[in-house]
């Protein structure tokens, strides 16, 4: 939501929350249900190309899913901005949408959601057969940006059914809780699921955060409806009971009043009746502030840029114009272009303006060493550049004074910057790595490593491609929806962003392409620093009261 400042103009945006459900979906699998997942793309005309913004959670067994995880978009009045919602049946654990059963796609604007408020559309392009339907809530979130932390205790929670009655005698209830808010037209949207706990008629369930603007849109007063259901492996998950809440009845904390009886629901007519079948207890509220990017820059926090360029010999002879690194007294290329556009940024949060500059990949003077680690200036020990032009000087000498040769690693550059990060995790550095790269990496499972590491640390590292190599391994290391992992432990928190350089060639403006890329390379840097000091609960300014 865009601040008011009389006397002064400012165009109409508004951040707005995407809630997605589906009915009648095909199924495709021979001895249960679809597991279906909605992948949602964007584009505009300064994303000319789909781009994949979200994926929703899956959900086992179930032809008629309300996705719990929203798409969050900032709603721009005058820019045509398309979307498109793809449905795909989940069968394993790949990343590749390719490996999944393609259930059908619909396309719309978010003008369209926002002017409607709530769209449904059919969805096309499976199987002829397909009759499925994807509907779209749209809500505008408030400014409110605080979260609640939560944590909830079940008591002789049991169906009331005959199957219940039998099954009591084999197991207890394998519970979980699902948080909705109300609608302006009387429905309720999923905002939340718990995990499931297994053979307990009275589960603890896990503590959770969440923000304030999902759970009740900022409003206290906002009708809130818990429900809780004993989990089938079927997808046919049965309704225990439910209740109702607001905020600010939570917000009194653990007390009688937040006691709550689950009432047995009539199917027939949905409403609570006064039957119940058992109780869940508040155990632990918390209202938290979540602090701004500004909030830790004008706290103190300092921002440290480190650049680390692509020297293998998959850019091409620097000697001729095909090159990815040739340089020329005219137009400048694609590794000059990144490095100028990215670092005019960074600069203006950094006090010294002191810029490390790596290489990778190339063999050094004077013996034609081999090097996945060497200082862009050949100095032998301060990989330091001064200023922007410093960083551009420093490339043109080397890129003069090397070999191209290879392979592409990019672990050691990480684990480089990743020894700076270590000693400074008190909220007063942040460190970013920029790597530039034509794309062809040769030790992913060791970069990999590298990032799940670098995600515990106070660390982003951005990755620009630059040229027309095949991006998919970079893809698969931007963790935007499907997280990095190595030998089954997940990235503590998103740190990559990879941004493909030829998006912005169509630029015709070379200061406008530096501009978009600029834009786009940086877009979740301050979210991802606000990431790390709220997992480390560090207060802005913090450090220098140690």
């Amino acid at each position: 939501m865009s601040t008011f400042t009389p006397g002064t103009s400012a165009n109409p945006t508004s951040e707005v929350e995407l809630s997605i459900s589906c009915r009648n979906l095909l199924d495709c699998d021979v001895f249960s249900k679809s597991d279906p997942m909605c992948v949602v793309f964007y584009k505009s005309p300064e994303v000319p190309d789909w781009r994949e913004i979200c994926r929703t959670e899956v959900i086992d067994n179930n032809l008629n899913p309300n996705f719990s995880k929203k798409a969050i978009l900032t709603y721009h009045f005058e820019v045509l901005q398309e979307l498109k919602f793809s449905v795909y049946d989940v069968d394993n654990n790949s990343s590749n949408l390719n490996d999944h059963d393609f259930l059908g796609s619909c396309t719309t604007t978010l003008g369209q959601l926002v002017s409607a408020s709530k769209l449904t559309l059919p969805l096309k392009g499976g199987k002829e057969i397909n009759k499925g339907q994807l509907t779209v809530h749209v809500e505008e979130l408030s400014s409110c940006r605080d979260e609640i932390v939560l944590e909830f205790k079940g008591w002789g929670l049991q169906r009331d059914d005959w199957c219940g009655w039998f099954l009591s005698f084999f197991r207890s209830s394998n519970a979980f809780l699902e948080f909705a808010k109300s609608g302006e037209e009387g429905d309720y949207r999923v905002v939340h699921r718990s995990e499931v706990v297994r053979w307990s008629t009275s589960p603890r369930w896990k503590r959770f955060s969440i923000p304030l603007r999902s759970l009740c849109g900022g409003d206290l007063d906002r009708d809130i409806k818990i429900a809780c259901f004993d989990y089938n492996n079927n997808g046919s998950h049965t309704l225990i009971g439910e209740f109702n809440v607001t905020v600010n009845q939570l917000s009194k904390g653990v007390c009688s009043e937040n006691d709550f009886e689950c009432y047995q629901v009539d199917t027939k007519k949905r409403n609570p009746t006064t039957k119940t079948n058992g109780r869940v207890t508040l155990e632990y509220y918390e209202m938290r502030k979540v602090h701004t990017f500004l909030d830790y820059i004008t706290g103190g926090t300092q921002l440290n840029c480190t650049f680390a360029i692509d020297f293998t010999s998959s850019n091409g002879d620097p000697h001729l114009p095909s090159s990815l690194h040739y340089i020329s007294g005219g137009q400048p290329n694609q590794y000059q272009q990144a490095l100028k556009a990215v670092g005019e940024i960074i600069q203006d949060y950094d006090s010294d303006k002191m810029y490390p500059v790596l290489g990778f990949g190339a063999r050094l003077p004077p013996d034609g060493r081999i090097s996945h680690e060497f200082f862009v200036n050949m100095h032998p020990t301060n990989p330091f550049c001064t200023g922007i032009d410093g960083v551009l000087d420093a490339y043109q000498t080397c890129i003069r004074s090397v070999q191209l040769y290879g392979p592409t690693n990019f672990s050691p550059v990480i684990h480089h910057v990743a020894k700076f990060a270590q000693t400074y995790q008190d909220g007063s550095q942040y460190f970013i790595l920029l790597i530039i790269t034509d794309g062809v990496i040769t030790d992913m499972q060791q970069t990999k490593k590298a990032i799940v590491e670098a995600s515990k640390l106070p660390m982003s590292i951005i990755i620009v491609g630059v040229g027309y190599a095949d991006f998919s391994a970079m893809d698969e290391l931007d963790g935007d929806t499907v997280p990095v992992s190595f030998n089954g432990q997940n990235v503590a928190r998103d740190i990559v962003q990879f941004v493909p350089f030829r998006n912005f060639q169509h630029f015709e403006n070379p200061i406008l392409a530096r501009a978009a890329l600029a834009k786009e390379v940086l877009a979740e840097i301050p979210e991802q620093i606000v990431d790390y000091m709220k997992t480390r609960r560090i207060e802005p300014g913090s450090f220098k009261k140690q």
